[in-house]
């Protein structure tokens, strides 16, 4: 099943105010688990970055002047998320700006069914904690120690992570490439990990044909009783 993971950054809390999304970033999943597809875009608000949400992502209005507009790139947006569901952390803040954008680009808007919350999942699973992203990743080991402020492809990536672990993906992943031994009262053993890379002989070659040599100087070795020979 194809998922696509989202994060924006914007100019302020509230686009029916007018504030407008500043970057986009877009991560592909595959059967839970990322395919290496990004769609990532710095965009042009057409208006002044608040002091607030400069100190929250550190894009500035001259970074952003020579960047495209949304109408731009919404075809190549709407292109990159298809029909697939869209995974979103406070998935009404980013949808709400999104959706603004393609109004303003006279394109049909993100319906809500699309839409995975993980805010939402986190606060089921660990209810009366934060769950805020870099909660969540404290919570399940994942390093967003270059995290020194929010960006969309980045804070995506991240999410993916949290995503996976929220949903209890990566324990299936961990038992992908495994077999289950049958044992003689029909039962199965403990799925077994498998290798992925054989381990290096430890018997040099020179070891290998010491111990041929020796062997063809027993008269009569004890396994000929069992398995024949001369």
């Amino acid at each position: 099943m194809r998922e696509i993971v989202v994060d924006t950054e914007t100019t302020g809390l509230d686009p029916s105010r007018g504030d407008r999304l500043v970057e986009i970033g877009c991560i592909e999943l595959f059967n839970h688990m990322p395919t290496g597809q990004t769609f990532h875009r710095h965009l042009n608000p057409e208006r002044e970055m608040s002091a607030e949400a400069y100190e929250v992502h550190g894009l500035s209005t001259e970074f952003l002047a020579d960047k495209p507009l949304f109408a731009a790139v919404a075809d190549e947006f709407l292109a990159f998320i298809g029909d697939a569901p869209l995974i979103i952390h406070n998935a009404s803040f980013d949808a709400a700006f999104i959706n603004a954008e393609l109004e303003r680009a006279g394109r049909a808007p993100v319906n809500r069914e699309r839409l995975v919350d993980t805010l939402l999942l986190a606060r089921r699973k660990h209810p009366g904690v934060s769950n805020r992203l870099d909660d969540l990743c404290s919570r399940y080991a994942i390093d967003n120690s270059h995290r020194s402020k929010h960006g969309a492809l980045l804070d995506a990536e991240l999410l993916a992570e949290v995503y996976i672990d929220l949903i209890g993906a990566r324990q299936s992943q961990l038992l992908l490439g495994t077999t289950a031994a049958a044992r003689v009262d029909g039962r199965a053993d403990a799925p077994r990990r498998q290798r992925p890379v054989p381990l290096a002989p430890r018997l040099s070659e020179a070891a290998r044909a010491a111990h041929r040599a020796f062997v063809e100087t027993l008269v009569k070795p004890i396994w000929q009783t069992y398995f024949g020979g001369a």
